[in-house]
């Protein structure tokens, strides 16, 4: 019998940390986090949740955000509501056990909850990241457009997917 699944919880300040570690291992995919900047989004945050002991975490921010990402900034110029996924880490010693998955099913429920009926977010298309494009298609997003950010040394493609309650 396989154990039951680590439990997905609200991240908490004891967990930044953690989180900062995590992030910045990842910070060529993701972005490089200092830990001020971290506090500073973890506050400004619609959704932001861990699995485990910090197997994967996720963070997110609805329109309303203080956030001056260019992809956030991106659908806030063309969207009047949605729920922006600005990252989404999961530890190697994690990786397939679907934490990623779980973690965007329990925020499309947030979502719904909170009244939201979009959710957003990019992928690198330089350096190309044909997996995560893979499962963002899978979970039902679809291309809204394109950008060249960070002075061209990097380019996105922006996703969306719309939430029913």
């Amino acid at each position: 019998m396989s154990a039951a699944p680590a439990p997905i919880s609200r991240v908490l300040a004891e967990d930044e940390a953690a989180i900062l570690t995590l992030n910045n291992e990842h910070a060529a995919e993701l972005s490089w986090l200092e830990p001020e900047r971290l506090s500073f989004l973890l506050g400004e945050t619609f959704y932001a949740r861990r699995i485990g002991d910090l197997e994967a975490f996720i963070m997110t921010f609805d329109q309303d955000a203080r956030y001056d990402s260019p992809n956030f900034l991106w659908f806030r110029e063309r969207y009047e509501r949605f729920v922006y996924v600005d990252r989404v880490v999961v530890a190697a010693s994690a990786r397939g056990r679907g934490h990623a998955r779980r973690l965007y099913q329990d925020l499309f429920g947030h979502v719904a909850r909170a009244g939201h009926t979009l959710v957003t977010c990019e992928v690198n298309t330089d350096p190309p990241n044909p997996a995560s494009d893979a499962f963002h298609a899978a979970l039902g997003f679809t291309e809204a457009g394109d950008a060249v950010i960070h002075g061209g040394k990097k380019a996105v493609r922006y996703y969306v997917r719309q939430i029913t309650a």
